[in-house]
């Protein structure tokens, strides 16, 4: 299959409600959408996630984009080592967490029109799937408490098995929300996460406050930019240790694993530089015995979709990983159904990604990115 054009479009889709995290409260995500076309029409899909800014980066990926043009999309993995060399390496810049948000959505589109000139889903591409079902957990959202609360008891009438509960934005707030919240859901299992939010001294004082309310895990406590930092935290902390932020390429999820810096290791496509250097992270934690859970990011339906193929071919996945689609006003895709159900999700095997776009969506997302980009 060749590819005979790439198409990068900057997009801004609204949020049902504010996204409250320890980094500041969001009210959009934007996202690049990426679509490689073969030369019988066939369309495969992806998209990035866009920090800093969309419109920057899309001039970056389209710079990428031409280099698979008149080239088979089963060299993809081929095309992209040469962007990455070609586009960063060669004038200095070594910057692989940069290149994998890149590069991510390139694989899943490569691999989404891969699957739809065989055949065959994209979780068969990846080695086959070892599970009918992916496991998520529920999304608490919420700007005080009281919202919290009401949306963990929509979680629990639903029979979702696992809350998780952003924290890392007040340390009173922090243990008001979670004592308010572990009393709404019952024993169902809760989760954390701090965002980078504290350092290891006032991380350890924090688990403390919170180590009474049964927390499952708490995900990225410390600062991203160190290792040994989380690793202190997770040696002497009761509750398990989550790595997230610290562990966006390869060398860094080995490092983390290798150097007993965590419990388990969230990680996504975005981060890793796609489906495909997906399963390589989880084969490194695998081999420690370690499971991985899928940290989604602000992205939508499409990365939903291209998670759970990889989710349905690694065999030590966690049984309660991100979702994020859900936070957006409107779906930007027709189909398949990707709400899950009791926290838990099934695809039907087809082809490639399987998913339709809805192109008003996407006409509406990209002239909202234009006029807000242009001050209009």
């Amino acid at each position: 299959m060749i590819i005979t054009e790439v198409r990068v479009t900057p997009m801004m889709l609204p949020l049902k409600a504010p996204y409250v995290w320890s980094q500041g409260v969001e009210d959009v995500f934007c996202v690049n959408l990426i679509e490689l076309v073969g030369e019988d029409g066939s369309i495969g899909i992806g998209e990035t996630t866009t920090a800093p800014d969309a419109g920057a980066q899309a001039i970056i990926l389209r710079k990428i984009g031409a280099r698979f043009v008149g080239r088979s999309v089963f060299e993809a993995s081929q095309i992209l080592a040469e962007a990455y060399r070609g586009q960063f390496l060669v004038f200095g810049g070594n910057m692989p967490r940069y290149a994998n948000q890149l590069m991510c959505g390139f694989d899943m589109a490569a691999l989404d029109l891969q699957g739809q000139a065989t055949g065959r889903p994209v979780w068969d591409l990846l080695g086959g799937a070892v599970r009918e079902h992916v496991g998520y957990f529920y999304f608490l959202q919420g700007q005080s408490i009281e919202e919290l609360v009401a949306d963990a008891k929509v979680a629990v009438a639903r029979s979702h098995p696992i809350i998780y509960l952003k924290v890392g934005i007040d340390p009173d707030r922090d243990v008001a929300a979670t004592k308010a919240v572990r009393e709404a859901i019952g024993d169902t299992r809760l989760r954390l996460d701090a965002n980078e939010a504290w350092d290891p001294a006032t991380a350890l004082r924090m688990i403390s406050r919170l180590a009474s309310f049964d927390i499952e895990y708490i995900e990225q406590p410390t600062v991203s930019t160190s290792l040994e930092a989380l690793g202190q935290v997770t040696r002497q902390s009761p509750i398990p240790i989550g790595a997230d932020q610290s562990v966006f390429t390869l060398n860094e999820a080995y490092r983390a694993i290798g150097g007993g810096h965590a419990h388990m290791i969230a990680v996504g496509p975005r981060e890793m530089g796609g489906l495909r250097p997906m399963m390589k992270a989880a084969g490194i934690a695998e081999a420690a015995g370690m499971k991985l859970c899928i940290h989604s990011s602000m992205t939508t339906g499409i990365t939903t979709v291209a998670e759970h193929h990889v989710g349905r071919a690694i065999p030590n996945l966690d049984d309660g990983n991100q979702i994020m689609w859900q936070l957006l006003q409107d779906n930007i895709l027709d189909g398949p159904d990707i709400a899950p159900v009791k926290g838990r999700l099934s695809l039907d095997g087809r082809p490639g990604l399987g998913l339709n776009l809805n192109r008003d969506v996407v006409g509406q997302a990209s002239e909202r990115f234009q006029n807000e980009d242009q001050g209009v």
